[in-house]
């Protein structure tokens, strides 16, 4: 089932090229996955396990490498960054591989992401998990200027702003396009409105660190949902929550709960 070094493909969508891979059980319901700024489908899904706990659990795990990221085209100009074209980017993954419905989850701008996916494509979401991303959703995640500015900065020793050291390192770390995470930080921190929120009528799973100084709480967003729940992950700041055994656990218990109509 290449639950740990699963085979990636490409497919087509305006006018970029895109990396995804579709793994776990072909036959089960399908899950897609959506990672990070800076991060990709391989960093922030096979690596901390998440393809191997849900192919275990008997799903198809799908990933996409979001523009600017991975194995995926990486346009330098602001405006192909906004949530709304992204969302568009993993419904045409779906459409790509003949899947209706799916589980969809996402992880901090992954989240955001999946979030604008249920309200724009609502038909296309069975479900939402929402990892590093609470009340942020709604209020906002903090100045992310100095982050961009950190990316296109010579060196990691000429950036001395805390958050921008570590998505520097971050994007170092994994060789990404520094330039494309610029443009992209700068258009894709669009919020969502409480009113907008009641809207999204899928069940939602949202898990946050508790040490997570990005995110803003989960319960906070969660009742802001019609049909939501939180759960707090033990100990874990914004980098470390989205691999934690607690995580992951809710997760399956989520979808044991909600069912095979929601899965």
């Amino acid at each position: 089932m290449h639950l740990n070094s699963p085979v990636f493909s490409t497919f087509s969508h305006d006018g970029l090229e895109f990396s995804y891979f579709d793994a776990g059980h072909e036959d089960g319901p399908p899950t897609l996955l959506i990672h990070g700024f800076a991060s990709s489908a391989v960093v922030n899904w096979v690596q901390p396990g998440w393809l191997q706990t849900l192919g275990q659990a008997g799903r198809r795990v799908i990933a996409i490498d979001n523009r600017g990221h991975g194995g995926s085209s990486k346009p330098h100009d602001p405006a192909a960054y906004h949530p709304s074209l992204m969302a568009r980017d993993a419904t045409a993954l779906l459409d790509h591989l003949g899947i209706e419905r799916a589980g969809v989850m996402g992880y901090s701008m992954g989240a955001r992401i999946s979030t604008f996916m249920a309200l724009e494509h609502s038909e296309r979401v069975r479900s939402l998990v929402l990892g590093g991303l609470g009340i942020g959703l709604v209020h906002g995640v903090g100045d992310w200027d100095p982050i961009a500015e950190a990316l296109l900065a010579p060196s990691l020793d000429d950036v001395s702003h805390e958050r921008g050291r570590m998505f520097r390192a971050f994007a170092d770390k994994t060789q990404s396009d520094r330039q494309a995470l610029a443009a992209c930080i700068s258009s894709n921190r669009a919020l969502v409105s409480e009113a907008e929120l009641a809207h999204v009528v899928q069940p939602v799973l949202i898990g946050v660190g508790t040490k997570d100084d990005i995110a803003g709480s989960p319960h906070e967003l969660a009742d802001l949902l019609p049909d939501a729940r939180a759960v707090d992950i033990p100990g874990r700041d914004h980098m470390l929550a989205v691999g934690d055994r607690v995580f992951k656990a809710a997760v399956l218990d989520f979808y044991q709960e909600i069912g095979a109509a929601h899965s």
